[in-house]
């Protein structure tokens, strides 16, 4: 019996008896320490005091004696390496004592402190292999979780990771620099406002997974599938997206079956996946989980994609995170659903019918626009990578070109803060109490899915990231960006107050001077156009075109200096990134380059040698039939003579550029891959898929499309 025919017949747990029974959370911590202990825990996840090596023992204690009791059998220091993956390695707990007997440790340094091997990670030329020492810090605002294996267990706790100099190494370092630059510019703004009693601002993130599902026989037989993540050829099938059926239609048994086991597993580490359902094209889903802290929605991010991944497998199921893995079909995006909270619960994003609420909600919003207006480049370059290359600008993913749709009635309120007479809509509105202003309504916009980030009623949604991506990255630049822009909001509102004035007086001037300035990046019509194009490049938002010269962004001086002011990079960690991200981009390509090759060597040519011989014997068998000039069978004969004499051309030309990049410095390698590469690759594309269509089905090496996207028992 198959893995997912055991799944729907065996009775699933209870979600709530089994949620977050793997996780190191405070409702364990509060079981498994003192009350000391645990109100400074809390203390120091929240930022309010120092962690000392006392209460580092009694946690580390309580912590193994929780796992243990949970089936651990060993311990790691899981992290985020440049590589956009996970890193984790495993010591174990249980070690011989003096005399030989068994004992069970784990202390307080092993908890706060490691000391992994960092030579073999991306670290952009900054360290050589003998200078290999790593450091890896507990990071307490994430809880620790257990990952279950058959027979036992390892206890995962999310750490920071640093050279040997202090140089991150990871994704999570910037990311909490980012959320703390962000928190304290949002503090010193509320208190601005009046609202001293807020301790905590907190970033807000949940973010949707697209993802393909292939059946693994067949997918495992296409080198590209397995190697790259995405198909180098295939004609289109006869039945792809036409129907507009699939989208939200019944999710097939098996995949229903690989569904529930994923939700029940990230339940476990207190992961909820709230929504599931068919995507777009065929074989495409999605999950979405729900909001968490930003931190812990990108360590939760990347355990779904590890749970994903481990699951398919006993599926039999072939898991694509690649953002686009077929060619004129829907690609698979990563939304990353974003908002503030404070303390006290409140949404800085949602409007209400409270005036001091609403212009409070006016600033943040507007703090936002000016900042995407001035930085709009370094979240281009945030998405940036080999995949995205293929999916931006259409199938409902937006183009690369960073532009924020508001909706109807905030543009126009925006529009119209200036004008003494304002027109009032006049339904489905919330009044933002201010007698010159027009009411709100924070739900009138369509969902404009061409808009790479669009406000939807209470949040942000950054829609531009890659489904394969860690929104580690792309939410710590997001953060950034709005932390200048607060930080702008508050000096033009600070510097606006008079002796006597309120601030909250001031503010809508303020505003009214941050969307005069950024306005140049709202719109809110259709970015496929061509127009819009054009438009934006006038405005200045297009400054880069390839994939190379969006990552070379990152580089831009002002880039630098806002996110070096901010503390969240210094100058040489930028630099790091740049180059790491670019050396990724090339080898991704590389990486297609030679299995296309090899695919054409290996399968297409001998593929066409083979019908050649068959129509060659069927001729033969028809001896003495004289077939007329130009007849159809000839001329498909020829045909298929000319597709591999330019086949084997074709082939000839990517060798020989193979050679030519091997030779070549890195940012010559890159232009060389997009503007040579590519275009080749492309049109030996067309030629193999149009031999596809006029090759025998047994003949033919890999398996097609059509095949390919079915999921049927």
């Amino acid at each position: 019996m198959s893995l997912q025919e055991e799944s729907l017949k065996t009775r699933s747990p209870k979600m709530r008896d089994i949620f977050g029974s793997l996780v190191f959370d405070r409702r364990a911590m509060k079981e498994k320490l003192n009350p000391d202990a645990y109100e400074k825990l809390i203390a120091a996840i929240e930022g309010r005091q120092k962690l000392d090596a006392a209460l580092a023992d009694t946690v580390a204690m309580a912590m193994k004696d929780w796992a243990l009791a949970n089936g651990a059998t060993y311990w790691a220091h899981w992290f985020h390496p440049l590589t956009e993956l996970t890193a984790e390695k495993h010591l174990a707990f249980t070690i011989p004592s003096s005399d030989g007997s068994p004992i069970d440790v784990f202390r307080g340094n092993d908890l706060v402190q490691g000391e992994p091997d960092a030579s073999s990670f991306p670290s952009g030329g900054r360290r050589s292999t003998f200078e290999a020492r790593g450091y890896s810090a507990w990071d307490p605002s994430s809880p620790a979780f257990i990952v279950k294996t058959e027979k036992g267990g390892t206890l995962c706790i999310p750490t920071v990771f640093l050279s040997y100099d202090g140089t991150p190494l990871d994704l999570k370092t910037p990311l909490l620099r980012s959320l703390d630059a962000l928190e304290a510019r949002s503090l010193k703004l509320l208190k601005l406002f009046g609202q001293r009693g807020v301790r905590t601002v907190k970033m807000t993130v949940g973010a949707e997974q697209e993802y393909f599902l292939l059946d693994r026989p067949r997918a495992q037989q296409r080198p590209d599938i397995r190697y790259c993540g995405r198909t180098l050829i295939g004609a289109q099938p006869a039945k792809d997206q036409k129907l507009d059926h699939h989208y939200m239609g019944a999710v097939p048994s098996r995949v229903l079956a690989y569904m529930d086991d994923v939700a029940t597993e990230l339940a476990k580490l207190g992961v909820p996946v709230m929504t599931r359902h068919n995507e777009v094209a065929r074989c495409q889903f999605e999950f979405a989980p729900l909001f968490s802290e930003a931190n812990t929605a990108c360590d939760q991010n990347q355990l779904m994609m590890e749970t994903m991944r481990k699951l398919a497998h006993g599926h039999d199921l072939r898991l694509l995170f690649h953002e686009k893995p077929f060619a004129d079909m829907n690609g698979s995006g990563k939304h990353i659903n974003i908002s503030l909270m404070d303390n006290e619960g409140r949404n800085l994003l949602k409007a209400t019918s409270n005036h001091r609420r609403n212009v409070v909600f006016l600033t943040f919003l507007s703090a936002l626009v000016l900042g995407v207006s001035e930085y709009h480049s370094l979240l281009q370059a945030g998405v940036a990578t080999a995949g995205n290359m293929f999916r931006l600008g259409g199938h409902e993913a937006p183009p690369s070109i960073m532009s924020i749709y508001l909706g109807q009635a905030l543009t126009e309120l925006l529009k119209q803060l200036d004008k003494a007479d304002l027109k009032i809509p006049d339904k489905d509105q919330l009044d933002i109490g201010l007698s010159k202003l027009p009411t709100l309504t924070p739900y009138d916009c369509d969902r404009n899915r061409t808009s790479p980030i669009a406000f939807t009623g209470d949040k942000f949604e950054f829609r531009a990231p890659g489904s394969s991506q860690s929104i580690a990255l792309p939410v710590t630049l997001f953060a950034s960006i709005w932390a200048w822009g607060i930080e702008q909001l508050t000096e033009m509102i600070e510097s606006r107050s008079a002796k006597d004035a309120e601030p909250i007086d001031v503010a809508l001037d303020a505003v009214k001077e941050a969307i005069k300035k950024g306005s140049f990046v709202l719109f809110e019509g259709d970015a496929y156009t061509k127009e819009w194009a054009d438009e934006a490049k006038k405005r200045g938002l297009i400054e880069a075109v390839t994939t190379p010269e969006k990552i070379d962004l990152f580089l831009k001086p002002t880039n630098k200096k806002m996110l070096a002011e901010l503390g969240v990079f210094k100058n040489e960690e930028v630099d790091m990134l740049h180059e790491i991200r670019m050396d990724s981009f090339e080898r991704a390509l590389e990486i297609e380059v030679s299995i296309m090759y090899d695919m054409l060597w290996e399968g297409i040519l001998p593929a066409i040698s083979k019908q050649l011989v068959l129509e060659k014997n069927s001729i033969s068998a028809l001896d003495g039939v004289d077939f007329p000039e130009g007849a159809p069978w000839k001329k498909y004969i020829k045909d298929l003579g000319v597709f591999k004499a330019e086949l084997i051309a074709d082939a000839n030309k990517l060798a020989a550029l193979k050679d030519k990049i091997g030779k070549l410095d890195a940012r010559k390698k890159a232009d060389a891959l997009v503007k040579e590469a590519v275009p080749l690759m492309d049109a030996i594309r067309v030629k193999c898929d149009a031999a596809e269509l006029v090759i025998s089905a047994d003949i033919w090496p890999y398996p097609i499309y059509r095949n390919l996207l079915s999921l049927s028992a």
